[in-house]
């Protein structure tokens, strides 16, 4: 047990997809947390190097890309954190590659955990009709649109798919990522 997490997660890889834009917290903050847990954590990109995030009102850091979408199998992660950031996930809907591994991951009943903007790869990916989501309240339309119901709640877990709706959602959000990867590993 380390001294500001537990163990709980350990053994467990989780991916994160993100790009250039992606909101600082909501990447830094459950990566952090994840990794505080005993999980490993990579982040995932189209390229390779670094990638820049958003801190609200300006650019913030940089955070180095562990692999790139080509590179990575649903069967090597555990689960998948898609962070928010208005223009992260609306570069990512646009790119194939994701929306494929984000189809796939979802549909192996894996956890998928995605904030504020990030629900917008999972319409894309066609995998919320039927499913109860909250996000950034813009996105509203576009979950009903895509046969979906949207709800302002701090975090909604629904089957595999966990959604929260700001960077003030984080420590639920990161709670229930948790939650369902400890469940899933006592039914593994």
């Amino acid at each position: 047990m380390s001294l500001f997490g537990s163990d709980a997660l350990k053994g467990r890889k989780i991916a994160i997809i993100a790009t250039d834009g992606f909101e600082q917290s909501e990447l830094e903050k459950p990566k952090k947390y994840l990794e505080g847990e005993g999980a490993e954590t990579h982040v995932i990109s189209l390229k390779s190097g670094s990638i820049k995030g958003w801190d609200e009102k300006d650019w913030g850091d940089k955070v180095s890309v562990d692999k790139v979408i080509g590179d990575v199998r649903v069967a090597d992660y555990d689960a998948l954190v898609l962070p928010g950031g208005q223009m992260n996930p609306d570069v990512l809907r646009t790119e194939a590659a994701v929306i494929s591994f984000i189809g796939e991951f979802v549909r192996s009943g894996k956890p998928v955990a995605a904030i504020c903007h990030g629900p917008w790869t999972l319409i894309e990916a066609d995998v919320v009709r039927g499913k109860k989501l909250t996000s950034w309240p813009s996105l509203k339309t576009d979950i009903k649109n895509a046969g979906a119901t949207w709800v302002d709640e701090t975090v909604v877990v629904d089957g595999n798919l966990i959604t929260s709706r700001n960077p003030q959602d984080i420590p639920n959000f990161n709670e229930k990522i948790k939650e369902a990867l400890v469940k899933e590993k006592a039914h593994a």
